[in-house]
């Protein structure tokens, strides 16, 4: 070997810490806090069978039980307070990625779920419109976590997460009464039993959306001014983060006590439900990360884009069924059942992704979101 050979300096590998490792111990451990919550809620569902009764005595607005409406406030509040809503404008300035993420995460997405729905679920209404309220909530929270883990375009998730906020205030009440009463009815299929008004939806996604929503903006906007940003995410977010999560557990404790005798009496119901999630979850990652590449995508915009095509807002599918259906209602315990469902399948993409990543064209010197056309 040359003596310029020798003396040449050891080429750096870049080292990547474990995906698991780099999740919070609330975040890597979700699915188990979310089987002991419905553990929980069963075992309350038998020592107390009046608790109906008890939650109900309390009724506020959308006839939700007000130990139920906190929960859900909650659970919804962290998770909007998290968003850059100053970014908003920059998303028109990227039109490729713009548009790409409207269609995949308003039409195709919410198409994709209603097809698995029908196919996987024809003998269980309930279950299935539970699956569609599912499809039409798109992520606006965990989306960031992945992609982070993903090493994906972090200011790209931040323009679409608030992109699909705002989306959700306009379209969710007229997409949830499109894709549950009118689309099948031009299609010819059967919704025996199913009572449903834009206005009741469109009266829950204001409630269990709105009032979080402003709460977040609020949060953010004084906190950013009188603190700065840093200040904002690595103090102030870290601290009440973890209610969003609190909120969730404490809403299915709640759910699973009330619904135990049903669960209990047909476990493999959880399955079914499971089976159209999994296809559900495979079918838009991978159909969208093949998708950007295909259209020139640099890697960590596409993996941006997958994962936001691929996640979904369960606070919010969770809230809008319980509000319309009822907490004791099959639509709410379908939603429930997602966040077990997709946080270990999403965690299994973030490290497919990070495979993808090393046979992914070099880096792409493309702009960042400000600069690309």
């Amino acid at each position: 070997m040359s003596e310029v050979s020798s003396k040449q300096p050891p080429v750096e590998v870049e080292h990547v810490e474990p995906v698991v490792a780099r999740l919070s111990t609330l975040d890597r451990f979700l699915p188990v806090w979310i089987i002991l919550a419905m553990a929980l809620g069963l075992v309350l569902g038998r020592a107390i069978p009046s608790l109906n009764t008890h939650l109900n005595s309390v009724q506020v607005t959308s006839g939700t039980s007000l130990p139920i409406f906190i929960g859900l406030l909650v659970m919804m509040y962290p998770v909007l307070a998290k968003v850059r809503y100053d970014e908003l404008g920059t998303v028109t300035r990227d039109r490729r990625t713009l548009v790409s993420s409207l269609v995949i995460n308003w039409v195709i997405g919410p198409l994709v779920m209603f097809i698995l729905a029908w196919l996987m679920l024809p003998d269980l209404p309930a279950y299935r419109t539970g699956l569609i309220i599912v499809g039409l909530a798109r992520c606006i929270a965990m989306v960031l976590i992945w992609n982070d883990l993903a090493c994906g375009d972090r200011e790209a998730a931040a323009v679409l997460v608030a992109l699909n906020s705002l989306f959700q205030v306009v379209a969710f009440a007229l997409l949830g009464y499109f894709y549950l009463k009118v689309l099948p009815g031009w299609l010819g299929l059967r919704t025996v039993g199913l009572e449903l008004s834009i206005w009741r939806i469109a009266e829950t996604v204001a409630i269990f959306l709105g009032i979080p929503l402003v709460a977040g903006y609020l949060t953010r906007t004084i906190g950013e001014r009188r603190r700065g940003r840093v200040w904002y995410e690595t103090k102030l977010i870290p601290r009440i983060a973890p209610f969003a999560l609190y909120g969730l557990l404490y809403t299915i404790v709640i759910l699973f006590a009330l619904q135990g005798h049903t669960i209990t009496s047909h476990p493999t119901d959880v399955a079914r439900i499971a089976l159209p999630l999994l296809a559900y979850f495979a079918i838009m990652w991978f159909g969208t990360f093949a998708y950007g590449r295909a259209i020139g995508l640099p890697y960590e915009r596409t993996a941006t884009l997958s994962f936001t095509a691929a996640g979904n807002n369960f606070e919010l599918a969770i809230a809008v069924a319980i509000g319309v259906f009822g907490v004791t209602s099959g639509e709410a315990l379908a939603g429930v059942v997602g966040p077990l469902i997709e946080v270990p399948v999403l965690v299994g993409l973030v490290y497919v992704s990070l495979w993808a990543r090393g046979h992914y064209p070099s880096r792409s010197t493309q702009p960042t979101m400000e600069g690309a056309q």
